[in-house]
């Protein structure tokens, strides 16, 4: 490659690292939220699927049955989890191939990032 078409790469470079810097500050945003069946339990995940709020109706205590409670607290978290992976899918999709679902793609765009600037030798801007 020439030295006069390495401008065009690096401003390439610029303008997707920037994409994706803002779909990660989106992707950050991302608040999804699932009860549970009986509507005792409320959850509330990240985009990374990160738990931030947990809510519990004090009516779970009346049925002594842990092993249930913790059913219904794992099921719960999972539907707000594939909700908060739709919603980071939906942000995504102009990078992703078609057809890209939340289980066969990785919504972390770190590696990519540092991939971007390994090969063209630009610097992480935040």
């Amino acid at each position: 490659m020439d030295s006069s078409s390495r401008p065009d790469v690096r401003a390439e470079y610029e303008e997707l690292a920037e994409d994706i810097r803002t779909t990660q500050r989106r992707m950050a945003e991302i608040r999804a939220t699932a009860e549970s069946d009986d509507g005792f339990i409320s959850v509330t995940v990240g985009g990374a699927g990160e738990l931030l709020e947990l809510w519990l109706d004090p009516r779970i205590y009346r049925a002594p049955d842990s092993v249930a409670l913790a059913r219904d607290l794992t099921d719960t978290i999972h539907r707000a989890v594939e909700r908060s992976q739709e919603q980071g899918i939906a942000i995504v999709a102009s990078f992703l191939p078609e057809g890209a679902t939340p289980g066969t793609t990785d919504l972390r765009f770190d590696p990519l990032l540092l991939e971007l600037d390994r090969q063209t030798g630009g610097g992480a801007r935040r």
